[in-house]
């Protein structure tokens, strides 16, 4: 595990501690995504520091779920803004999680679906008459 010091890490670590790319990086920053300011060397090279990586890692699992990218950057805004906007922040949570609960119920009423159609060509073949299933043939005519 890399260790983050109080000077920061470079990019290129930052990319391989949060699991996302370089140019991933580069965009999250451009697009308002993340919360504080990079630090830069006097070179001009960013420098991740434990809280930078945090809020990244945070970033990238509401991308896993599906949230947008403008509803990620509200979020950073309301964050940045400070205290008296939690209620915001709460109501922009639970209306992505009640998305994300309607998706999960999608998912698995498709996952039952895939199941049965699994069972059901598990049996033919133990059976051994899965050649009798049902395979479209185009009109002959």
């Amino acid at each position: 595990m890399l260790e983050v010091n109080e000077r920061g890490i470079s990019i290129a670590e930052a990319a391989e501690h949060t699991g996302v790319s370089v140019h991933t990086l580069r965009y999250y920053e451009r697009a308002g995504l993340v919360v504080t300011t990079v630090d830069r060397t006097a070179g001009g090279r960013r420098r991740y520091r434990k809280l930078d990586l945090d809020w990244i890692k945070i970033c990238t699992r509401f991308r896993a779920t599906g949230m947008p990218i403008r509803t990620i950057r509200r979020y950073a805004e309301l964050v940045t803004a400070g205290r008296g906007n939690e209620k915001d922040r709460l109501e922009l949570l639970e209306t992505h999680r009640a998305e994300i609960l309607t998706q999960l119920a999608q998912l698995t009423e498709s996952l039952e679906l895939i199941d049965h159609k699994i069972d059901v060509y598990r049996g033919r073949m133990q059976a051994g008459d899965a050649d009798q299933l049902w395979a479209p043939r185009p009109d002959e005519g």
